[in-house]
């Protein structure tokens, strides 16, 4: 038997994965006694770091009682569900993670389904027990519901149970007696996850994930299923179509801490670095010279939301970017597919447009920031969720909502949601909060979380995932108020703000760079209004008194790529640069917008 086993770490966003990996790479003693390794090490990108989330899957290793542990952490949120299908395939059993006080929730269940799909062997492990108003015997309850809801094995139903706290670094198998450290998990882990096996015969590996290094390229990441791949050993690329390509490998590395350790040779049942293979893409095999098999192809959710992006055409283009053109655009958008599986970019009939397909905002978010803050500009359209017919019935994408609220606003959101077509499923009470579960479509999903928290005071905590496409359910009021839009090019005036405070709220401060057909405000009223906000003060020689009065102005509202992506309309671009996010109409002139306007009726 081989001393390997494989892991993988699965959780709702926010339930302590990284934490958890952070804390039994310090238990192992991976770093030196005066190495400052900083929190949450393997959220190594800044957009991870400043989210607090998960978005590419890591591995690590460990060594515990001379057995190497294989540890892939996993995102939360369901938008990079692809990232998790993937990796899984990579693990022998997972240790599902669940918050003493929230449970089970939707994210949970969605890997929780997948995982116990592949057959993965789990141990559960509820954190977070040293906060108040914890249920920890509840929430073991209700994951043992959950594991039965999703036809799970009897063997699986045996499952062990842990808990404990990441952050203050203990597991005990009683909640009530704390441990010292986490040895109760990493034994758990040697006694109830099965070895890797090791299987004779011809090399089979498939790629699972994907890394780049300016040096040597792309670097194929999987686990070896069959058989053992050499340094220098010839090999076949068995393409997802089933076409073959002959290469070569040339480096093999193997995982070892935070970094990687270069090896001769890698034996079924361990992960490793591939370098050297031409022309890969995830999902296809790395298989014998002359008998290539080809591993069944990795099944990905399909998108449900799709997105136009098109290249900056506004008077402020290439001010702040390095990268502007549509053949930039074009390659960064193909380059993303490579290792974005979830991710479908398509050509229109214009050159410059694409329209991108993704699982949700969220995911399209993240590509466009990343864009953004390598010296992209881009414009991008409103979201639109992707409708399909199935059997002569036009049906739309459905979204499991689920919401946690103060009791005392929870009707503010019901009523929120069924404006959207929502339907309430399940109402119960959590503790001091109110625990909502609806059905709404995605469209409904889009601008929604903005009005809850401003309803809630900020309280409200939201989740959804993916359900199933159901029939067309209607229309759904969009915007309900209109936008104050720029007259001319120029820059703002304080003097011009103040004096149209009355007609709205102010997305500009003073002083401020703006151009015609840029939107400036939100009216109070349900129609578009043009405003000059460049126009000065008359000077004059004459002075009265109460004339120069100081100006009062309310501060401006700054939104973020997602809530500007949930709050534009039909006719409304959101264009990114490096430094700033603005929105404007797609027809800057006034006339143009009378022309075109039946277009987005």
């Amino acid at each position: 038997m081989q001393k390997i086993r494989n892991i993988a770490i699965i959780a709702h966003v926010d339930h302590g994965k990284t934490t958890l990996v952070d804390k039994i790479l310090h238990f192992t003693n991976l770093f030196r006694e005066n190495e400052q390794a900083g929190e949450l090490i393997l959220d190594n990108n800044d957009l991870e770091r400043e989210r607090g989330i998960t978005i590419v899957s890591k591995n690590v290793a460990v060594k515990y009682k001379d057995v190497k542990i294989n540890i892939i952490d996993t995102p939360g949120h369901a938008d990079f569900g692809g990232e998790v299908e993937r990796v899984l395939k990579m693990a022998d059993g997972v240790i599902l993670l669940v918050d003493a006080f929230e449970g089970p929730m939707p994210q949970t269940r969605f890997v929780t389904q997948k995982a116990l799909a592949l057959g993965l062997k789990p141990i559960v492990v509820v954190n977070k027990v040293d906060k108040e108003n914890c249920r920890p015997d509840e929430v073991y309850e209700a994951v043992f519901e959950l594991f039965f809801n999703l036809d799970a094995t009897e063997e699986q139903l045996d499952f062990p149970v842990l808990y404990g706290s990441s952050k203050q670094g203990w597991m005990a198998t009683d909640w009530k007696q704390p441990a010292d450290d986490f040895t109760p998990l990493l034994e758990a882990i040697l006694e109830h996850i099965p070895a890797a096996p090791y299987q004779e015969g011809t090399l089979q590996m498939q790629v699972t994930s994907l890394d780049y290094s300016s040096f040597v390229g792309r670097i194929a990441i999987g686990r070896v299923a069959r058989g053992t791949i050499r340094e220098n050993q010839p090999v076949s690329l068995v393409k997802r179509d089933g076409k073959i390509v002959k290469s070569r490998v040339k480096e093999l590395h193997t995982f070892e801490g935070l970094g990687r350790v270069k090896v001769q040779e890698v034996k079924a049942g361990d992960i490793c670095a591939v370098v050297g293979i031409e022309g890969f893409d995830i999902g296809d095999t790395i298989a014998d010279f002359e008998n290539p098999e080809q591993l069944e192809v990795i099944h990905i959710d399909e998108p449900t939301m799709n997105m136009l992006f098109t290249i900056n055409n506004s008077p402020f283009f290439g001010k702040e970017g390095k990268f502007v053109t549509s053949r930039h655009l074009q390659e960064r958008l193909y380059k993303e597919t490579e290792k974005n599986l979830a991710l479908k970019v398509v050509q229109t009939n214009s050159p410059d447009s694409y329209l991108v397909y993704g699982r949700g905002i969220l995911h399209l978010s993240v590509l466009i920031e990343t864009m953004r803050r390598e010296g992209y500009e881009l414009q991008v359209g409103q979201p639109q969720v992707i409708v399909k017919e199935i059997d002569g019935v036009k049906c739309e994408p459905i979204e499991s909502l689920v919401v946690d609220v103060p009791a005392e606003v929870s009707g503010k959101v019901i009523e929120l949601v069924t404006q959207r077509k929502g339907e309430l499923l399940v109402m119960e009470t959590k503790g001091d909060m109110q625990h909502l579960e609806f059905d709404i479509p995605a469209r409904g999903i889009i601008g929604l979380r903005n009005n809850v928290l401003t309803a809630t005071a900020g309280e409200a905590v939201m989740a959804h995932r993916f359900k199933a496409y159901e029939p067309w359910k209607g229309t759904i009021p969009g915007r309900l108020a209109g936008v104050l839009v720029s007259m001319e090019k120029g820059q703002t005036t304080a003097y011009s703000i103040d004096k149209l405070q009355d007609r709205g709220r102010f997305f500009v401060d003073p002083g401020v760079d703006v151009y015609e057909g840029q939107i400036v405000g939100e009216h109070i009223r349900d129609n578009d209004l043009v405003v000059n906000l460049v126009k000065g003060k008359q000077l004059t020689n004459m002075r009265a008194s109460g004339s120069d009065d100081n100006v009062r102005i309310a501060p401006a509202i700054k939104f973020s790529l997602e809530e500007s992506m949930e709050y534009i309309q039909a006719d409304e671009y959101i264009e990114v640069t490096p430094k700033s996010i603005r929105l404007r109409k797609i027809y800057l002139t006034e006339n143009e917008r009378k022309v075109n306007a039946k277009k987005f009726q």
